[in-house]
């Protein structure tokens, strides 16, 4: 493409201007700059670069040997030098994400302003720091997969090379923070996601400005609003491409999904003498009931408890006694408290074992108790 195709969608008060030009958002800086990147065209640390940008790739694309050019660097600098751009003074991103959900968040104190350009998506490849590998890399081969948070955060300050690197880590630490205030789950593990395995991120910074910041932690105020422009885009950004916000997670069956419980477990766990009902009836309860703040309430105490346990901050024992009491107190008349001293309960006709891992445990109860519930209610 021609510059003359460019299409200026914003322009920042320090003079960036933020194009967007069908699958790609490219950002022109005026100024002399540093630029920290995960980048695989220019990434690592640089110096002046007068572009990065973020682009859009199909889905489709799983396998750097599928990208045009054979690798991911080499169809990078194809997309640059079709925008009209030198290879060599560039960084870029890719994701699957689209750039029309892109979502920009600005914050300023006094003379500093902090800008984050953020697209998102969380819903097939979030996963929590330390989960279980997807792939090894052997001799620069690996797998692709859809889902990714890149973040473009520009800073008008003048930022020393370590502060960069600080800039980094806080903005990180506010892309994990909206994360978890949204409860995203890990597709790999019964955690809370801290990000994608395929996540991106540009920090500049203006060297021209006569404002030199040595810190950006958590802090100082450079960190503050890092943390405000990141966190708020990210959330924004998820919205906008997959539509995961509190509303889609005020709902217990999208909470239990991390513990890899689906609606099918609830109607398998129906007994038989009970099923006077259709499944397509049943399922129809279970997803009305599933939206009930009361019993989302429930749930999530219940999780955070099983959460704990993993995290060895709770023993079983104390976990298990808690979430029969939580449970009670909720749906309550259906559990015996006489049954629970003698080792049963009315979800479990054998005694329980000691010790036992109170996961599956807790969940069963919570799955038999509420099948109690729908039963009346079809009944009624």
């Amino acid at each position: 493409m021609n510059k003359k195709d460019h299409r200026i969608s914003y322009q920042m008060n320090t003079g960036e201007e933020l194009l967007r030009l069908e699958d790609t958002l490219l950002v022109k800086l005026p100024y002399p700059c540093r630029v920290l990147s995960t980048s695989r065209l220019n990434g690592g640390y640089q110096e002046n670069l007068p572009v990065v940008f973020n682009h859009h790739i199909p889905p489709t694309k799983h396998n750097p040997e599928d990208f045009e050019g054979g690798s991911v660097e080499a169809y990078l600098k194809m997309v640059v030098t079709r925008l009209g751009f030198s290879p060599r003074s560039a960084a870029g991103l890719i994701t699957a994400a689209r750039m029309e959900n892109a979502a920009l968040k600005a914050a300023k104190f006094r003379t500093l302003e902090v800008t984050a350009i953020v697209t998102a998506g969380i819903d097939i490849n979030g996963g929590r720091a330390g989960d279980p590998a997807f792939y090894f890399e052997d001799n620069n081969q690996w797998i692709y997969v859809g889902g990714t948070i890149n973040i473009l955060l520009f800073v008008n300050g003048n930022l020393l090379p370590q502060t960069l690197v600080r800039a980094l880590i806080t903005a990180t630490e506010a892309k994990s923070a909206a994360l978890q205030e949204l409860m995203a789950p890990s597709r790999y593990s019964r955690g809370i996601a801290t990000g994608s395995g395929t996540d991106g991120i540009m920090v500049v910074s203006n060297t021209g400005s006569p404002n030199v910041f040595t810190d950006a932690g958590q802090h100082s105020k450079l960190g503050e609003l890092i943390g405000i422009t990141v966190k708020e885009a990210v959330t924004e950004a998820l919205e906008k491409e997959t539509g995961l916000n509190s509303s889609r997670q005020r709902n217990f069956l999208a909470r239990l999904e991390r513990y890899g419980v689906k609606p099918g477990d609830f109607w398998q766990k129906v007994p038989p003498e009970g099923a006077n009902f259709s499944q397509e009836t049943y399922l129809k309860h279970l997803n009305f009931l599933a939206s009930e703040e009361k019993l989302v309430a429930l749930v999530t105490s219940l999780l955070h408890l099983l959460d704990e346990y993993r995290w060895g901050l709770l023993p079983a024992k104390e976990v298990i006694g808690a979430g029969q009491k939580i449970i009670r107190v909720f749906l309550a008349p259906t559990i015996n408290p006489e049954e629970i001293q003698k080792g049963k309960t009315s979800a479990a006709e054998d005694p329980v074992k000691d010790p036992i891992d109170p996961t599956d445990y807790i969940i069963n109860l919570f799955i038999n108790e509420t099948n109690k519930l729908i039963q009346a209610e079809v009944n009624n």
